[in-house]
């Protein structure tokens, strides 16, 4: 972010005619198809064959000729001079430069031999030095040009001081950008691989195509693979911007919550990315022999992108959908850049060096306004989540709990019993005579005192001891031999209790040791307890009984 809006300074300081990638001086030029047995001089000797008003789209795709007017006086006739023109898709590339004393320099390009002449900024520059006169024209080659866009476009003529300051200030420029999306693509797949929601992995998606189409689109990519021909980089700029725009609406449908696009409005976002996939791939599998006509179907893609994220901002607005307003902000930039760049892709707008790279500022916009809109996103479902695993621990207590002591259930008690390491000790309660208690002071008042028994044994279980009511007016303790309470001072401590009416009652327990490792070890252990329950009883209630000790298994 830094390195962007440093970028973006030194662009503001330096006067508009020496900014990237428009420096240097404009150079008119004139068209003519190439004809069987054309010369180079021969060309030049026919000055009337070229047309100059002519739109060079209107000639369709073929070999031509392009010759520029006469060029501005340097005022260094010895300096080296460079000539600039956009990078189009075309499969060869030859410039003449016709010095004052008819002398011609050449360079004669290949595809690859393009590519290793590509500046930043995706600006093809040659450079020639005047031998004894100064250049006065240039005349171009161009064979198997597509002609998409124009045969020869941006012909600028510039020395080496303002071409080296265009790459500086481009390569900050791109630095930023490919920084700030790299950056994010981590930030953000690192997120995902924590909370797994769909629309961080889309972003993640748009990010990684944005930062292979800036290395691409840049013309980065030809000094990394200087083998790699211009029309292949050009089809690389393609193919991620196709998958960009799958992974830009993948994101528009993951963003709103599930109810604001179902039905049609989703089948139609889902429609267009499967188009924008299918685009990519038939680039990577036909380009290079269909590329006009997948241009052409590109582009009415292209156009139809923005409508279809307009229907979907129109529905997210009829539904009121809480992240509309955070949507709308982080695209409106990139929306503008598709449609500008649409109109300009379907030839309704003139060619530009700022239309053709729109998209590294519109997406610098977006990426830093969608990282706001997912950071709000993400706290949002945060906060969802987080109340519903507050629910739902709310809801898990509640079904482990007896609603009327606050105590573990029976399953509850039972699941976190059984398995347990080592032996355990079972203490089994019942409140003696309890039927006469709810007949004494009736049904509210029996919960009251099953209530407050409850309160005993829960204060005199020590930490790690198990507590539940096991229904009725049965109780249990579990535990570790060593920690578990005096029965004795349980006992005692029941009889002292106070309850309404100033009834007073007692408990009988009936205790147990044993192992717990299985549901068979449970049954015996509380049967055994259990018997010892009920000879505490006979012997008169108010009183422990013990079992013998279960053998530990061998």
């Amino acid at each position: 972010m830094i390195a962007l809006l440093m970028a973006f300074g030194a662009f503001a300081a330096v006067p508009a005619r020496a900014q990237a990638g428009i420096v240097g001086t404009s150079v008119a030029t004139c068209i003519s198809r190439v004809e069987p047995g054309d010369t180079v001089r021969g060309v030049l000797a026919r000055p009337d064959r070229f047309d100059c008003t002519t739109r060079q789209t209107s000639f369709g795709p073929g070999d031509y000729w392009v010759l520029s007017g006469r060029l501005p006086k340097p005022a260094d006739p010895a300096a080296p001079i460079r000539l600039r023109q956009a990078s189009l898709w075309q499969d060869s590339l030859a410039v003449y430069a016709i010095a004052a004393d008819g002398r011609i320099a050449e360079w004669i390009d290949d595809n690859v031999g393009i590519g290793r002449h590509i500046q930043l900024g995706a600006i093809v520059e040659h450079r020639f030095v005047p031998d004894g006169a100064p250049i006065e024209r240039v005349l171009w080659r161009v064979d198997g040009s597509a002609n998409m866009r124009g045969i020869l476009l941006g012909a600028r003529v510039t020395g080496d001081a303002e071409s080296e300051r265009s790459n500086l200030l481009l390569a900050a420029l791109y630095a930023g950008f490919i920084g700030l999306c790299a950056g994010l693509l981590f930030y953000n797949f690192a997120l995902w691989r924590v909370l797994h929601h769909d629309f961080q992995i889309a972003y993640c998606g748009l990010l990684a195509c944005l930062v292979i189409y800036a290395l691409s689109s840049s013309g980065i990519l030809a000094w990394f693979l200087p083998e790699l021909g211009n029309n292949r980089r050009i089809l690389t700029s393609y193919v991620v911007l196709s998958w960009g725009m799958a992974s830009a609406l993948t994101f528009c449908a993951c963003f709103f919550e599930r109810r604001i696009l179902d039905g049609w409005p989703l089948r139609l976002v889902q429609t267009v990315i499967a188009v924008f996939a299918t685009i990519g791939a038939l680039l990577i599998a036909v380009g290079p022999v269909a590329i006009a006509m997948l241009d052409r179907l590109y582009s009415l893609a292209m156009f139809v992108a923005p409508v279809v994220v307009g229907l979907v901002v129109w529905h997210a607005w009829q539904r009121r959908s809480d992240y509309l307003w955070l949507f709308a902000i982080s695209w409106a930039s990139p929306m503008a850049m598709l449609i500008v760049r649409s109109l300009y892709n379907l030839n309704l707008l003139a060619w530009s060096f700022w239309i053709d790279n729109s998209t590294l500022v519109a997406m610098s916009i977006e990426t830093l306004t969608a990282s706001i809109a997912i950071a709000y996103r993400i706290r949002v479902l945060s906060r969802e989540r987080d109340e519903a695993v507050r629910q739902e621990a709310i809801s898990r207590e509640l079904a482990d709990t007896d609603p009327l002591t606050g105590l573990l259930n029976r399953r509850a008690f039972l699941s976190r019993a059984i398995a347990a390491e080592g032996p355990r000790t079972l203490m089994l309660f019942d409140i003696d005579h309890f039927k006469q208690v709810n007949d004494t002071i009736g049904h509210d008042g029996g919960d009251e005192v099953l209530r407050q028994f409850a309160r005993t044994l829960r204060f005199h279980a020590p930490p790690g001891v198990l507590v539940a009511r096991m229904g009725g007016e049965e109780f249990a303790l579990l535990g570790q031999e060593g920690a578990m309470p005096d029965p004795d001072v349980l006992l005692a401590n029941v009889r002292a209790q106070r309850l309404p009416y100033d009834l007073r009652v007692t408990s009988s327990i009936g205790i147990c040791h044993g192992p717990l490792a299985d549901d068979n070890d449970w049954k015996r252990l509380y049967r055994l307890a259990d018997k010892a329950l009920f000879e505490a009883k006979a012997a008169g209630r108010d009183r422990a009984g013990r079992a013998p000790s279960l053998p530990l298994a061998a």
